[in-house]
């Protein structure tokens, strides 16, 4: 197995206006997206072997995360983002050999700014994915194609 680095990775937002994926520059770091599954106890007092037993129940797709450094063009494209109650199209491209891409759609919940007296202004974007991420090589078709 390859391992890879973050270096090179890039966050896109898919522009409607342009019908292009658009890179947010200024990313530190990405976490997520955040994914988990619910299950569902089935645990009966006959069930046989003292343990406890579960379906499956909804998977939530979670969180992404970016911590950015502060650019003016970019926390303005996340804070619309903030302001719209639109879902909009993201995606996550790795720098692997096949550029590995993490597309999801949608809504940026937190855009919290830190502003430390000696050290760069950041913001932290918390985006709720909403419906499945979807795991694709390169970049995949325009959302809605």
């Amino acid at each position: 197995m390859a391992h890879i680095s973050g270096k090179g990775t890039q966050f896109r937002r898919f522009n409607t206006s342009t019908g292009a994926w658009e890179s947010i520059a200024q990313i530190l770091s990405i976490t997520g997206p955040g994914m988990t599954r619910d299950t569902i106890d089935t645990t009966a007092l006959d069930t046989s072997g003292g343990y406890r037993t579960f379906i499956a129940g909804f998977r939530n797709p979670g969180t992404m995360r970016l911590n950015m450094s502060f650019d003016r063009d970019g926390y303005e494209t996340m804070k619309n983002d903030f302001e719209s109650d639109v879902i909009k199209d993201y995606e996550m491209v790795l720098p692997d050999d096949d550029n590995t891409t993490f597309e999801f759609q949608g809504l940026v919940t937190e855009l919290p700014l830190t502003v430390p007296p000696d050290e760069k202004v950041t913001a932290d974007v918390v985006i709720q994915i909403s419906g499945q991420v979807t795991l694709e090589s390169g970049s995949g078709p325009s959302p809605g194609a």
